[in-house]
C-alpha cells in the first residue's frame, strides 16, 4: 500500500475528525483576523540596512517624523468675501482644539514687521487684529498679503489667488490609527460641511491624508478583489462542470482559504500592505486549479468504474500527488522571497508560500469529504 493511498484511506474513514480539526484551526484563525492592521506608512522595499534608509533614519532622528503636514487650499474669487474669508480662518482655527493636530497656519495668523521708533526696534504685529466686516477690509488684507509680505507665498498664498492653510499633525500618530480616525472622521467631514455651507470647493492634500487615503483604497479594493475572484470563478468553473454543487465545494473551500489568509495574516503580526493584500486573490486563483483537477478526475473515474469509493482513492493518490507538486513549485518561488533582505518582500514571501500550502490541504481533504456527504445527502433523498 503506498503513502498516497493511506492518505486517501484515512481522509475517507475519518471524515467527521477532519472536518472537526479544519473547523477548529478555522476557528482559531479567526480569532487571529482582529491583530490584522492595516500598514500607515508608504511602501519601502529597500532593506533595512540600506544607505538610503540609514541616511533616512538617522534624519528622522534628528528632525523627526517630517510627513506631518496636511494642505487645504481653495482657489476662488468669492472666498475674499467677509463672509467666506472669516469662515475659512474659522475652519482652520476648528482643528488647534483637536489632540491630533499640533498646530494650524492660515492667514488669521499671519505675522508683519512694524518699526518702532521710539523703542528703535521691530516687532511682529498681526496683519489684522479684528474680523473684518466689509469687502473694502477684505481687499485690503489681501493687498496688504500679496503685495507686501512675500514671505508667505506659496506657503499661505500664491500668485493665482489660490488660498491655503496649513494642519500639522502630531507627528507621534503619524504612523498609528489614530490618523485615520482623525483624516475619516474628523477633517474630511468638517471640510465637506464646510464646501457644502459656502458652495466652495476645498483641495486637500499632505502625506497623512494621501497615506491615508491609499490605506482606505487598499481596503476597499481588497474586498473588491475577493468578491470579483469569487464570481469570476464560480461562473467559469460553472461553465465547465455544469453542477452547483461542484461548484458550491469549489468556493467553500476557496472560501475556508480567504479566511486562513487573512488569519495567517493577523497571526504573524503582519501589516496589510499593497503587497499582502493580493495574497487572498491570489488563494482563490491558485485554489479554484485544485479543486478543477481533482474533482475533473473524479468525473472520469466514476464514468469508467462507478464505484465511489475507488474513484475518490484514485483522485487522492493521484492528482493528490501532481497537484502537491505544482503547489510546492509555486510556493517554493514565492519562498524565495524569504531571502532577500527587504522586510516587505520577506513577509509577503512567507505568507504566500504558508497560504498555497494551506489551499493544497483544504482543497485535498474538503473536496473527497464533501463529495461523499452529497453522495449520501442524494442517495438519501
Amino acid at each position: 500500500m503506498t503513502f498516497w493511498t493511506k492518505i486517501a484511506g484515512f481522509i475517507l474513514r475519518n471524515r467527521y475528525l477532519v472536518l472537526l480539526f479544519i473547523a477548529v484551526i478555522t476557528g482559531l484563525l479567526v480569532t487571529q483576523m482582529k491583530y490584522m492592521r492595516f500598514s500607515y506608512t508608504e511602501a519601502n522595499l529597500l532593506p533595512a540596512d540600506h544607505e538610503v534608509n540609514i541616511e533616512y533614519n538617522e534624519f528622522l532622528k534628528v528632525f523627526g517624523e517630517e510627513g506631518n503636514l496636511i494642505l487645504l487650499g481653495v482657489k476662488d474669487s468669492s472666498i475674499f468675501t467677509p463672509e467666506k474669508f472669516n469662515a475659512w480662518n474659522e475652519l482652520s482655527k476648528s482643528f488647534d482644539s483637536i489632540p491630533e493636530v499640533d498646530f494650524t497656519l492660515s492667514i488669521a495668523d499671519v505675522k508683519q514687521l512694524k518699526a518702532d521708533r521710539k523703542a528703535r526696534k521691530f516687532k511682529l504685529e498681526p496683519l489684522f487684529k479684528n474680523t473684518p466686516t466689509s469687502k473694502e477690509e477684505v481687499e485690503e488684507i489681501k493687498k496688504e498679503l500679496f503685495e507686501r509680505l512675500p514671505f508667505y507665498e506659496n506657503l499661505l498664498y500664491n500668485d493665482n489667488g489660490v488660498l491655503q492653510t496649513a494642519i500639522y499633525l502630531n507627528k507621534e500618530i503619524i504612523n498609528a490609527p489614530e490618523r485615520a480616525d482623525f483624516i475619516t472622521e474628523v477633517l474630511i467631514p468638517t471640510i465637506e460641511k464646510f464646501e457644502n455651507k459656502y458652495q466652495v470647493n476645498v483641495r486637500v492634500s499632505g502625506m497623512p491624508y494621501i497615506r491615508t487615503l491609499n490605506s482606505l483604497n487598499i481596503t476597499k479594493e481588497m474586498g473588491i478583489f475577493v468578491i470579483g475572484a469569487l464570481l469570476i470563478t464560480a461562473i467559469i468553473f460553472f461553465f465547465f462542470f455544469r453542477s452547483f454543487r461542484a461548484t458550491f465545494i469549489t468556493l467553500l473551500v476557496v472560501g475556508i482559504g480567504v479566511i486562513w489568509a487573512f488569519g495567517f495574516i493577523g497571526l504573524f503580526r503582519y501589516e496589510i500592505t499593497i503587497l499582502s493584500a493580493l495574497i487572498p486573490p491570489l488563494i482563490i486563483v491558485i485554489g479554484v486549479p485544485n479543486a478543477v483537477f481533482l474533482i475533473n478526475k473524479y468525473q472520469q473515474e466514476v464514468k469508467k468504474h462507478g464505484n465511489q469509493a475507488k474513484s475518490l482513492q484514485r483522485v487522492i493518490s493521484k492528482i493528490g500527488n501532481a497537484t502537491l507538486m505544482t503547489n510546492i513549485t509555486t510556493a517554493s518561488g514565492f519562498a524565495t522571497f524569504v531571502f532577500v533582505k527587504s522586510q516587505l518582500l520577506r513577509e509577503f514571501g512567507i505568507l504566500a508560500s504558508v497560504n498555497i500550502i494551506s489551499i493544497f490541504i483544504l482543497a485535498l481533504l474538503i473536496i473527497p469529504i464533501c463529495i461523499v456527504l452529497c453522495h449520501f445527502q442524494k442517495k438519501n433523498t
